[in-house]
């Protein structure tokens, strides 16, 4: 009886050693840890810097025509751009109510709509998953993306050249 007791104690002192010893490898001190984070060199801060710059112009290519894009800032847009990094998107769009062009985009971005009366130019989301862009004015709740640069006439020529049209986005 004697043995097994001191054989229990034995083990208890050894699993209480082990523990100990993990414990201090794994957690380090608040002095440690201030220590490490001052030490970090500061390229990456400034590289996550840049990455989280706002982009804030995109490019249309309709056809043979490329019109630029002057960005809202807000959380559709952040998510486009961020697509966009990985490479071009390309829909189709079509005519709608003789004032818009229409194309779903196949997957859906954060949108956040609200009622806007919309004008030549205007490049919204509608529904989380598609892109209409405006060459006349229509009044309903839409996520704002962007105004594409060019006048009412160019920009109405350039969406009515042909039905439907391919629309392809990119940042450059």
């Amino acid at each position: 009886m004697k043995k097994i007791i001191i054989l229990i104690l034995s083990l208890c002192v050894a699993i209480f050693a082990l523990v100990a010893c993990g414990s201090k490898e794994e957690h380090s001190s608040p002095e440690q840890t201030a220590t490490e984070n001052e030490q970090l060199p500061e390229e990456p801060n400034k590289n996550k810097n840049e990455e989280e710059q706002f982009v804030d112009t995109i490019y249309l290519t309709v056809g043979t025509h490329k019109i630029t894009v002057k960005l809202e800032e807000n959380t559709a847009t952040k998510a486009l751009a961020e697509l966009l990094k990985e490479g071009d998107i390309s829909y189709t769009a079509s005519d709608y109510g003789g004032f818009e062009k229409v194309g779903s985009l196949g997957f859906s971005l954060p949108h956040s709509d609200t009622q806007i009366t919309t004008e030549a130019g205007d490049m919204v989301l509608y529904c989380g998953n598609q892109i209409v862009l405006f060459y006349g004015s229509n009044t309903w709740e839409y996520t704002k993306l962007g105004k594409m640069q060019g006048s009412a006439d160019e920009i109405k020529e350039i969406l009515t050249e042909s039905n439907p049209i391919t629309v392809t986005i990119s940042l450059d």
